[in-house]
């Protein structure tokens, strides 16, 4: 059942809109209050389906989605959502708190994954971050002054606007939203070393409260679908012990 809650109230039109796939009602109407009294639009979809409809017909700023779900799993509808909003942070909730869980999530698409039970004030800072993380995107390729809002870096060239990688000519077709971004920071900072910890602030957008090893399962998963040989990569270079960069040469 769809339900969409506006009280001028409590936000105007210029907030942000969020989607809510959750089939839980007591933990639906609970992220909806909190959210509603931050100033966000909220819809509601109770099962995968209609949150897919609802993802699609309303283009969300935002989408928390739960992984256990009726119709769709939350991980068929990560997927079919991806294809088509590249641009939209998902955050993914699980009451499982498997590690194949969130390896799963990152890998088609979300942005961020938290395991129920979890903190409402946790959740909230993690929305405002990925929010902020798009609005910074945004803002940053105006102030590059990026050349057709691409970035070329050697044998990598990034297509801000078609979220599209290609390398030595040929493009990259797998690549999720996070591993984009990655990517992007980091070749807007040719042979420069990148540290784990920075990057988990500035690409994941937040004071991040998982492992860092997040970084280095990301970097991994990037190289496997870049490079000719992921034992001697020639692109994403590690800097042992301190972080990552990009090859400009």
């Amino acid at each position: 059942m769809q339900n969409s809650t506006e009280n001028s109230n409590t936000y105007d039109e210029s907030k942000k809109k969020i989607l809510i796939v959750e089939d839980e009602k007591e933990i639906s109407d609970l992220l909806m209050f909190h959210l509603e009294k931050e100033g966000y639009k909220t819809l509601t979809a109770e099962d995968g389906e209609k949150g897919v409809e609802l993802a699609l017909s309303e283009k969300p700023d935002l989408i928390i989605l739960d992984i256990m779900l009726p119709k769709a799993d939350g991980l068929t509808v990560c997927k079919k959502v991806r294809q088509t909003l590249i641009k939209t942070p998902i955050i993914m909730l699980s009451a499982k708190g498997e590690e194949i869980d969130k390896i799963l999530g990152l890998e088609i698409g979300a942005d961020d994954y938290m395991s129920k039970p979890f903190s409402i004030r946790e959740l909230i800072a993690r929305v405002k971050a990925n929010l902020r993380k798009v609005d910074q995107n945004e803002q940053d390729i105006v102030n590059l002054g990026i050349r057709n809002n691409k970035i070329v870096v050697g044998d990598l060239c990034l297509d801000l606007d078609k979220f599209e990688v290609e390398v030595r000519g040929q493009k990259v077709t797998d690549l999720t939203r996070r591993e984009f971004e990655v990517l992007r920071y980091l070749a807007q900072k040719p042979g420069q070393v990148v540290t784990r910890e920075n990057l988990l602030e500035k690409v994941w957008g937040y004071e991040y409260y998982g492992d860092i090893r997040t970084v280095d399962v990301t970097i991994r998963r990037i190289r496997e679908k870049i490079e000719k040989n992921t034992a001697n990569p020639k692109i994403l270079i590690t800097k042992r012990g301190v972080g990552y960069y990009i090859d400009s040469k």
